[in-house]
């Protein structure tokens, strides 16, 4: 069947008149090599000076971008802090270089692994409850030796932090962001746990915990331990005689341990013989903590004054106050 048919409306061919004040583009396809280029051309086939600083902007964006990268990367493979909960950034600080040296000296990269790259990163927690006198005098040691980014945190499950512990490490450092400057790291949260806590690399390594085992692991970024088997020994014994003893000893086991000292610093200046270890900042430490200071024989007397001389003692007598 066939369709129907619609007449047409206007009848003839419909020609338009084009207007002759418009401006015409020249044919792209028709420019040299007949190919179209990511530059931006001219008419007369030059590229614009202004694209070309913008590209070579662009250029350097993504230059810098890169390297923020790879910055990035290399501390994600150095460091992984699993406290991101902390509710304040107290202090950032680097302490002034003093006079104290140690014979022996531990190379950075021994300890904690070849540098990547990033900033090495040691995260300690620690409950105010028990402030962990050892760990305030290691880290003055620690900044006599390194360039070291140090910063207080309080967590979320701690309330009421006394100020002589927010600024335990210092005051604020002027270039506390630009990591880069430094080598070590080192972060203290005030955080509820049980017992001193320290986190290095969790990818790398276990959680440390105890004050006395975090004060051995920190010793060695300062020096070796004596190769002496025997000299060893006697620093671990005098380390561990503090904090069980002293520390968390009755009043019977305090006195037997203040008469030891009297008697090994009646032979030599410091604990394990002539030079100065682990072994002195632990005691003293824990002797003042203890309250045992004003009670303490004359050698105990002696050295606790010697000891206050290097100055690397205060920020933990301060804390007492």
């Amino acid at each position: 069947m066939p369709m129907y048919q619609v007449k047409p409306i206007c009848g003839g061919e419909i020609k338009t008149d084009l207007p002759t004040c418009m401006y015409k583009l020249p044919n792209i396809h028709a420019q040299q090599g007949n190919s179209c280029t990511s530059e931006h051309a001219l008419q007369n086939g030059d590229v614009d000076p202004a694209v070309r600083a913008l590209e070579a902007r662009q250029d350097e964006i993504m230059r810098k971008l890169y390297e923020l990268k790879a910055a990035v990367e290399g501390l994600a493979k150095t460091v992984t802090t699993p406290d991101a909960d902390l509710d304040l950034t107290v202090s950032s600080s680097l302490s002034p270089q003093s006079t104290t040296a140690f014979k022996g000296i531990t190379d950075l990269n021994t300890v904690l692994g070849k540098d990547l790259g990033a900033l090495r990163d040691i995260v300690i927690n620690a409950n105010p409850a028990q402030p962990p006198l050892t760990l305030l005098v290691l880290h003055s040691l620690l900044c006599q030796r390194y360039r070291v980014l140090s910063t207080v945190h309080v967590h979320s499950s701690v309330s009421g932090v006394p100020p002589q512990l927010l600024s335990c490490l210092g005051p604020r450092h002027a270039d506390s962001y630009a990591r880069q400057l430094f080598q070590l790291g080192f972060t203290l949260i005030w955080k509820d746990v049980p017992k001193l806590e320290m986190k290095f690399s969790v990818q790398n390594m276990c959680p440390i915990q105890g004050e006395a085992n975090v004060a051995r692991f920190l010793f060695k970024l300062l020096a070796p331990y004596p190769s002496d088997p025997a000299l060893a020994t006697l620093v671990d014994n005098w380390v561990d005689t503090a904090f069980f003893q002293l520390a968390e000893g009755s009043t019977k086991e305090r006195a037997a341990v203040l008469r030891a000292l009297n008697s090994a610093l009646g032979r030599n200046p410091w604990l394990a013989g002539p030079e100065f270890s682990l072994a002195d900042v632990a005691c003293y430490c824990c002797v003042l903590q203890s309250g045992s200071a004003s009670s303490a024989p004359a050698n105990v007397q002696r050295w606790i004054k010697s000891c206050e001389n290097l100055g690397h003692f205060g920020p933990a007598k301060l804390l007492l106050k």
